[in-house]
């Protein structure tokens, strides 16, 4: 169990934690980061000389680790990599030269581990954003360090920009730079994350064409949908922010005449993962639409994705595409309830609906929908009744 103490945090301290806090893509960068390597505590930390210092956490064993908590930065590995700032990978602790002899594992029993450092762009050290589990787990042998270090230069990114609005945020000059530091995030997000996922899937698909033994093939399907997962969970941290720090969701309105076999493909493949769910759909003449259509088939899939989680079970999901009245009417129909304090707050990055067991997923699919709506120029709607149930309602207008 970790060993902590709770003192009285400075006013650097403070406000540090308070800058993390601010930026809204970091619970997404633990969990994607849990997702891919399989340990089960994440933290975003500041390193000063002494201590190091809790600013975000995911914890799921349980450590009873909260933001702002501290610890002796002699009892933790941080004092290494802020003292060289180089990441520290280990996948078995008890075996690892590093480990003899440190304080860290006796105090905080971990095999696995990995931590990258947080710098700013002048070469000034920040803190870590690390990860660890009791369980060992093969994490030099994969990818996991340079996508995490991505991560680290994102924060950095961010970091400053958070800092530079909050010092400047009437100065036009600094509001420009610090608009630049959001695109550069968006641009390493986009960019630096990509590139390792897409190697891991593309190993683990390479690994499926050649083994003929079940168990290791079974090994190799896992990495294989993780890494799938995990993708789609940059995606929505990209479309996150690119709606919320960028210019927004990018769209490529052109003529679709092919918009119904589309929907229709992204109903079947939601169909496919719930076969006991009952999804019923009429879809119109949609041959006269522009729009982009990949845009509109993710909108579809997270409306309709949403409705099999969180609808009543027992009732069907209709879904309806159709032309009227010079609109573009795309409709999910579920026999679910949301509770009317929920509604204003549905579009939300992060947000979920009250009660029911916890989903997977970061909470982001009805944000980007809306996003995607705004983009197209038309306008994503909820209604909510006992007697009709819970309906999400995109309109475009055919002529803007």
């Amino acid at each position: 169990m970790l060993k902590q103490r709770t003192r009285d945090m400075g006013q650097t301290a403070t406000a540090d934690i308070a800058t993390i806090s601010r930026i809204s893509a970091v619970p997404a960068i633990l969990q994607v980061i849990s997702e891919l390597t399989g340990l089960r505590f994440a933290a975003v930390a500041r390193v000063i000389e002494n201590t190091w210092t809790t600013c975000a956490v995911l914890d799921q064993l349980d450590f009873g680790v909260q933001v702002g908590d501290e610890l002796e930065l002699i009892s933790t590995l941080s004092g290494e990599i802020r003292q060289g700032q180089q990441s520290v990978v280990i996948d078995k602790a008890s075996e690892d030269p590093l480990c003899r002899g440190h304080q860290t594992p006796r105090t905080c029993p971990f095999e696995s581990y990995i931590a990258v450092p947080i710098c700013r762009t002048d070469g000034r050290f920040f803190g870590t954003l690390c990860a660890l589990d009791p369980d060992p787990a093969p994490l030099k042998s994969s990818t996991i360090q340079s996508t995490m270090e991505s991560f680290a230069r994102m924060l950095a990114l961010q970091i400053e920009a958070d800092e530079n609005l909050q010092r400047t945020e009437a100065a036009p000059i600094k509001e420009r730079k610090t608009t630049e530091l959001r695109e550069q995030f968006i641009a390493v997000l986009g960019h630096d994350l990509r590139n390792p996922l897409f190697a891991i899937s593309a190993g683990a698909e390479m690994l499926l064409r050649k083994l003929k033994d079940p168990a290791n093939e079974q090994r190799a399907r896992h990495i294989l949908t993780s890494a799938r997962r995990a993708s789609k969970l940059v995606d929505d941290v990209l479309d996150f922010a690119r709606g919320s720090l960028g210019r927004g969701i990018p769209v490529n309105i052109e003529p679709s005449p092919d918009l119904g076999d589309v929907l229709r493909h992204v109903i079947a493949e939601i169909q496919s993962i719930h076969p006991k769910r009952i999804i019923e759909s009429s879809i119109g003449d949609l041959s006269d639409i522009h729009c982009d259509r990949e845009r509109v088939a993710q909108l579809l899939s997270n409306l309709l994705a949403n409705a099999v989680v969180h609808g009543d079970p027992d009732g069907p999901v209709e879904v309806s595409a159709q032309v009227e009245e010079g609109h573009f009417v795309l409709s999910v129909k579920n026999q679910g309830l949301i509770a009317e304090d929920a509604l204003p707050h549905l579009f939300q990055p992060y947000s979920r609906p009250t009660g029911g067991t916890p989903q997977a997923g970061l909470g982001l699919g009805l944000y980007i929908a809306n996003q995607i709506a705004q983009a197209h120029g038309g306008q994503l709607d909820v209604k909510s009744t006992p007697s009709h149930g819970t309906a999400f309602i995109f309109t475009l207008p055919l002529t803007r």
